[in-house]
């Protein structure tokens, strides 16, 4: 009952007015995972290279500070699981996972997870190219089992480890390009581009905590494609379009 009224006052609402709802509902949000805000906010005491997100952040300082841990209790993940990874490189893992807990603008990329820990996740974020191409760069001479660390470790011990029958290569026998680091690393989470920071159409994995946070406005840019298509749509046929633009929240509804 409740799906067909969500669907009649959508329907009702004129198209202009549908879009920008769909539009907003991409922007300035956290997702439903393990350690997100239900709703970002400022975070004056975030640490280290989670700084960047203190003024307006989904995750608490708590998970600031797990994020720099070798084993921390956020999902304990071990980066050393092939020896000792070289700081260049934790760097960039790090800045990954501020980036995943405390953005407030992933909005446009979230979908429904299928996973027993998390209810949403990213998929296909755009990085920028210096993102991806330095993050290979540091890490190519660092050790590791497997190419998808989502899935498929050995978690007996409660931590992971190389399944049985693997063996620890460098990031570059491993992941061939830095396309391949960034887009099987975790599941394709993000998308290798060759768009340029700065350019306004690719999200940094980082950015300096005294500039602004350059990812608000091309969170905007896509949320502002994504939802272009409602205003276009053909008459005859707004259900289609809506279905296909309305967010995971009202999705579950159906």
């Amino acid at each position: 009952m409740v799906a067909t009224w969500v669907l009649l006052a959508l329907l009702a609402w004129p198209v202009p007015a549908t879009a920008a709802t769909v539009r907003d509902s991409l922007l300035n949000v956290c997702m439903d995972a393990k350690h997100h805000k239900t709703a970002p906010g400022p975070e004056g005491q975030l640490y280290g290279q989670c700084t960047p997100w203190k003024d307006n952040a989904c995750c608490t300082a708590n998970t600031s500070v797990q994020a720099h841990q070798d084993q921390s209790y956020l999902y304990n993940f071990n980066w050393d699981h092939c020896g000792i990874m070289p700081e260049k490189c934790k760097r960039h893992f790090i800045q990954d996972t501020c980036l995943y807990e405390c953005s407030p603008n992933l909005g446009p990329w979230i979908k429904p997870a299928d996973s027993s820990w998390r209810k949403e996740r990213i998929l296909h974020v755009p990085l920028c190219l210096e993102d991806c191409e330095q993050w290979w760069e540091d890490c190519q001479n660092a050790v590791t089992c497997k190419v998808n660390w989502h899935k498929g470790w050995n978690w007996t011990t409660g931590i992971n480890q190389c399944p049985r029958g693997t063996s620890c290569q460098k990031f570059r026998y491993v992941f061939r390009t830095p396309a391949d680091l960034c887009e099987r690393v975790w599941s394709h989470s993000y998308r290798y581009t060759s768009y340029r920071r700065g350019s306004g159409r690719c999200i940094q994995m980082w950015f300096s905590a005294s500039q602004e946070n350059p990812n608000v406005a091309v969170a905007r840019y896509y949320a502002q494609a994504n939802t272009a298509a409602v205003a276009t749509a053909p008459p005859g046929s707004p259900l289609s379009g809506l279905l296909a633009l309305l967010p995971p929240a009202l999705l579950a509804l159906l």
